[in-house]
């Protein structure tokens, strides 16, 4: 039933795919395949982006706070994070379906995002500078979850893609955060982008707390597999494959994915008026259920808000009963990623939590 379902779920193109499931990590089968299938060595991924923190796959992570000092990049090359809130571009209309950055202005015409070409034009000039003539693959997330629910902005994606197909390369999409329904307007990242990758790999809400995890690719990539013999101990439990049936039946059975619409875009309204209120606030972003709310100490400069500020905010919300997740490159990022089944009374409840929160705990 797992495999009817995830062929139904994932939409990869009409060829035939193949289903790989395993426990967990699925750091080895992604880049592996990658560079087998083409035979090449070289992989591009973005600063800020998380994508494990095994010696395989340490070097496609780039946030500094999570690396450790050990040999890890391994021919993993970044290019530079199309952040359209901290970085060189960005305009007031660079997102797709969510709140927009509030100090900066656009003059892009309708359906065009000039922060967009340069961001694929700073990686254009990696590939052409840091790497062969052909690479094996470019990995990315929709939304970077530990970077902070950070969004690129629309268009980037496919145009990364193109930009690494040029070059010989395949397409992974990483949907541990994004996928399974809860950005709302789509099942999968991928979707959301309007692309199709070669590779997606997928956990966390899989099997709902169940250890497991799934890459998807076309039968033509994973045949590169069989030159060697590979396992993975406990890949296809029954019991988490029962777990991951149920996730499934349950989220169509109840309609989550429409649901985490419409509560995501409720609560992305009321972390704007916190956003309007406190001046600490310097950022609201996200789709659906996946949602970031970065502080700063002054929002000009972008200058992040004191460690000991955000620390003392997020342990008053906890006192009070809300639990928060913290993200980005400096830990000023709360990422508000409740569960799918969320109601509109959890979040008036979360909401006037932080409320108070800020207000005993903005700069004097």
């Amino acid at each position: 039933g797992i495999f009817v379902n995830f062929r139904m779920h994932v939409n990869i193109g009409r060829v035939p795919k193949l289903v790989l499931l395993i426990n967990d990590r699925f750091d080895y089968f992604r880049m592996a395949m990658a560079r087998l299938y083409t035979g090449s060595y070289d992989i591009v991924s973005l600063r800020n982006a998380y994508h494990g923190l095994s010696a395989f796959t340490m070097g496609a992570t780039s946030v500094g706070t999570w690396l450790h000092q050990m040999p890890h990049r391994n021919g993993v090359i970044q290019s530079m994070n199309a952040d359209v809130y901290r970085g060189p571009w960005g305009g007031s209309n660079c997102r797709e379906d969510s709140s927009q950055v509030i100090d900066r202005k656009c003059d892009c015409a309708a359906g065009q995002c000039k922060a967009s070409d340069m961001y694929a034009g700073q990686l254009e000039d990696v590939l052409k500078h840091c790497t062969p003539k052909k690479v094996a693959g470019f990995i990315i997330e929709y939304i970077q979850g530990v970077g902070g629910c950070m969004q690129l902005p629309r268009g980037f994606v496919s145009k990364a893609f193109e930009l690494i197909r040029a070059k010989g390369g395949v397409c992974i999409l990483d949907e541990v955060q994004t996928g399974f329904g809860r950005l709302g307007s789509h099942f999968w990242g991928f979707e959301a982008a309007g692309c199709q990758p070669d590779i997606v790999v997928m956990a966390k809400s899989i099997a709902n707390g169940f250890p497991m995890g799934a890459v998807v690719t076309r039968r033509e990539i994973a045949n590169c597999l069989t030159g060697a013999l590979h396992v993975n101990t406990f890949g296809g439990n029954p019991m988490s494959c029962a777990a991951g049936k149920a996730v499934l039946e349950v989220m169509e059975e109840e309609n989550l994915q429409s649901h985490a619409l419409e509560i995501g875009r409720y609560t992305l309204k009321r972390m704007e008026e916190l956003r309007d209120k406190y001046p600490i606030i310097g950022d609201v972003r996200g789709r659906g259920l996946m949602l970031g709310l970065e502080l700063v100490g002054d929002r000009e400069s972008r200058t992040p808000l004191d460690p000991a500020i955000v620390a003392n905010i997020f342990e008053d919300c906890k006192d009070m009963g809300v639990l928060l997740g913290k993200g980005g490159l400096y830990g000023t990022v709360f990422r508000i990623k409740p569960p799918l089944c969320v109601t509109k009374e959890d979040i008036d409840f979360t909401m006037a939590v932080m409320d108070v929160a800020f207000a005993r705990h903005r700069p004097k």
